[in-house]
């Protein structure tokens, strides 16, 4: 079983935003190209997003489906991979001071990705989530500055570009 966390220097509201919307799914998941709500209001229970990975010239299209939720702490979902199989995936958010720690606990749950599973195949895991986890912070922390940036008044860059911040015309 792959366990993974990181600490992300965004607040737990910060983060959870991120995870809660479907067509951002692309920006943090390692190896996604595209994303897009499937079914239902993500990330309800039973809810999907498609998503599409490119292998070299070759594209395949899956699916996530949400297989429980609380909201602002806890999201598991199950990844369908088409021949490799399905994947349980769980997303906990843990407030940390003012920042959030994130932790992921992935294994397979069906195909061929369990009857291949070995210590290896951990390694491959833990590698993509590394990644994964180093994406949701970029994005995350990212999102955390320009709203502090928003609450200061917009930051020097908005002004810059016509006074587009909080407060100017």
């Amino acid at each position: 079983m792959a366990v993974r966390h990181r600490l992300i220097k965004a607040s737990p509201a910060e983060v959870w935003e991120v995870l809660a919307d479907g067509s951002r799914y692309a920006e943090w998941v390692v190896g996604t190209a595209a994303s897009e709500p499937k079914n239902g209001q993500w990330p309800q229970v039973g809810s999907s997003i498609g998503y599409q990975v490119d292998l070299g010239p070759f594209q395949f299209s899956n699916e996530t489906v949400v297989r429980r939720c609380q909201e602002g702490s806890l999201l598991e979902l199950e990844a369908h991979a088409g021949v490799l199989g399905t994947a349980r995936i769980a997303i906990e958010l843990r407030e940390w001071g003012r920042y959030c720690l994130v932790i992921v606990d992935e294994h397979p749950l069906q195909g061929a990705g369990g009857t291949v599973h070995n210590w290896g195949f951990e390694v491959l895991i833990q590698l993509r989530h590394r990644a994964m986890l180093a994406r949701l912070a970029a994005v995350c922390e990212d999102g955390a500055r320009e709203h502090a940036e928003a609450r200061a008044g917009g930051s020097p860059t908005r002004q810059a570009r016509g006074g587009e911040g909080i407060g100017h015309a």
